[in-house]
């Protein structure tokens, strides 16, 4: 699926992050969502690496990635500790500006990262989210009757943990099967590949710890932030799907409004798995934003 790319796991400060590695130029960090793997790429990443030196990495509890048992506070599954493993791997391949563009899960490690690292993160993209605490606080039925897992897995261990494990292929098929568009976007390899790694018990509490951190600790630290007066200072992208759900229950734009600077976006003819969905649509909408005049550095 990732032809002209390498695949690699490194270890990052102990635990192994897998990614593989494609094109010259900008590097570009992609991250990808619940419950997925860097996979999502696959249909826009040899169009990316045209431009970019591009890095589609797994997530931590995720893909081939490290899946260390959760802290009874969550604190390493935080985004702020999801996001400095990322930052950490992007040194150590020589990069120290980037790029990032993210989906859903990953997405809230990317902003995250850029609130964190200002001085790193270059241009930023996500992929049809709110902030966090945006759609903890403004929740609704019809919210909590589609993302119903935000709410189920982060029941605390091994509750959810136990259920999912007792039929991961179902869970995935009901879970990613279940948006508009149903199965349709994922082909036989990508959706193979989401299956083999969500049958691994380590993937599934990695998951769940996800979720826990970001209905506790990630809100004390967006809190913190709101506080502080503290906002993303490089230029963002916000795209979400006018078929899917966050367009729907929230204004996107304008919540990212309330912590970026400089923000634009857009909604794109799709549902929620954007970079399979309309894989089209987002190089259409990204690579003008990406490629704007932010300097950044080359590979080394």
């Amino acid at each position: 699926m990732f032809e002209h790319f390498t695949s690699h796991t490194l270890d990052v400060d102990g635990s192994p992050v897998h990614y593989v590695r494609g094109g010259s130029g900008p590097a570009l960090l992609l991250l990808h969502g619940h419950p997925q793997t860097h996979v999502i790429w696959h249909k826009v990443a040899a169009q990316l690496a045209r431009h970019f030196t591009v890095i589609a990495a797994d997530l931590r509890g995720y893909g081939d990635s490290g899946k260390p048992a959760g802290l009874p506070d969550h604190s390493n599954y935080s985004k702020r500790e999801m996001g400095n493993e990322q930052v950490r791997l992007m040194q150590l391949l020589g990069f120290e500006r980037f790029l990032v563009m993210a989906h859903d899960r990953g997405g809230r490690v990317a902003y995250r990262m850029a609130l964190d690292h200002p001085e790193r993160i270059t241009r930023l993209v996500v992929l049809d989210i709110a902030p966090t605490l945006a759609m903890y606080e403004k929740t609704d039925r019809e919210f909590a009757t589609s993302y119903f897992h935000w709410f189920f897995l982060i029941r605390p261990a091994p509750f959810p943990e136990l259920l999912v494990s007792g039929n991961p292929d179902a869970y995935l098929q009901y879970t990613i099967g279940g948006r508009s568009a149903g199965l349709a976007p994922f082909t036989p390899q990508a959706y193979a590949e989401y299956l083999r790694c969500l049958r691994d018990p380590a993937t599934i509490h990695g998951i769940c710890e996800d979720y826990r951190a970001s209905a506790s600790i990630d809100l004390d630290h967006e809190r913190a932030d709101l506080a502080a007066g503290k906002r993303i200072t490089c230029p963002m992208l916000a795209l979400w799907g006018a078929d899917g759900v966050v367009g729907r229950c929230f204004d996107p734009l304008a919540e990212w409004q309330l912590l970026a600077e400089q923000v634009q976006g857009q909604a794109l003819p799709c549902g929620h798995y954007i970079p399979e969905e309309n894989p089209a649509g987002l190089l259409a909408a990204t690579l003008p934003f990406l490629l704007g005049p932010t300097p950044v550095e080359s590979q080394p």
